[in-house]
C-alpha cells in the first residue's frame, strides 16, 4: 500500500502560472497512476485583493505593478501559451485582457470544498478555463453562478452563497493563515503540511515529490 499524500494547492484564479502548476501536478499524478492516494484541496490567495469589481486592463496593471513593457508582456504571454499548450491547457490571450477581483470566486470554491474534493476540483478547473481560456469576468455573480452550474453544482445555492457573503470569514482566515506561514507567491503547493513546491514547475518535479512521499516506485 502507498502512503496517502495530502496536497494543499494555494493559488488564485487570476494567476496563469497557477493554471500551469495545476496542469503539471495533475499530469504527474496521472503518470504515477492508480497506486497513488491523494487528497487535493484548493486554498485561497488573492494576487489583487484591492482590485475593484470593474477590474483593470492586464497590460496596464502588469506594466504598473512590475514595470513590464508591451514587448515583455507579449513575450511572457507567448511563453505562457506554449507552456499551457504542452500541458493541455489553453490560454486565449486576446480574450483574457482584464484582471478581476477573485474574492467571490474563492468563496464559491470554499463552498464547493464543503461538498467534497471532487466538486471543488471541478469548479477550480472551470474557473481557470473560464478566465484564462475565455476571458470571463470571474468577479461577476451571474458568471460565477453559470460556472458553478456547468460542473453540476446547484446554481440557486451558488447564488445564495454569493449574494449573502457566505464563507467570507473562512476565506479570510485561510488567506491569513498562509500569509502568516510565509506564502507570498503562487502557486504554492504544500505536501503533507511540510513540503513546499512553488511556481509552475515541470511535471517531473511534482512526480518526484509525489513518488518520494507516497512510496510508489517508478
Amino acid at each position: 500500500m502507498s502512503n496517502p499524500v495530502k496536497i494543499d494547492f494555494v493559488s488564485d484564479v487570476a494567476c496563469p502560472w497557477c493554471a500551469i502548476g495545476l496542469a503539471a501536478l495533475e499530469r504527474a499524478m496521472a503518470r504515477i497512476g492508480n497506486g497513488l492516494q491523494v487528497e487535493l484541496r484548493f486554498q485561497p490567495f488573492e494576487l489583487n485583493p484591492d482590485m475593484g469589481p470593474e477590474g483593470e486592463s492586464i497590460a496596464e496593471h502588469l506594466g504598473r505593478k512590475y514595470g513590464l513593457t508591451p514587448e515583455q508582456l507579449a513575450q511572457n504571454g507567448e511563453s505562457l501559451r506554449q507552456r499551457g499548450e504542452a500541458l493541455g491547457f489553453r490560454f486565449d490571450l486576446q480574450k483574457r485582457d482584464r484582471i478581476y477581483n477573485t474574492f467571490d470566486a474563492h468563496r464559491l470554491l470554499h463552498w464547493a470544498g464543503e461538498q467534497g474534493a471532487a466538486p471543488q476540483r471541478a469548479l477550480k478547473h472551470a474557473l481557470l478555463r473560464a478566465y484564462h481560456g475565455e476571458g470571463g469576468n470571474v468577479s461577476d455573480p451571474d458568471t460565477l453562478v453559470d460556472i458553478a452550474a456547468s460542473v453540476g453544482l446547484e446554481g440557486a445555492e451558488a447564488r445564495r452563497v454569493i449574494d449573502a457573503g457566505t464563507f467570507a470569514a473562512q476565506v479570510r482566515e485561510r488567506e491569513q493563515f498562509y500569509q502568516q506561514h510565509g506564502i507570498r507567491a503562487v502557486p504554492s503547493v504544500i505536501f503533507n503540511d511540510r513540503h513546499l513546491v512553488q511556481g509552475g514547475q515541470p511535471v517531473e518535479v511534482f512526480e518526484q515529490v509525489l513518488r518520494q512521499l507516497s512510496g510508489v516506485a517508478a
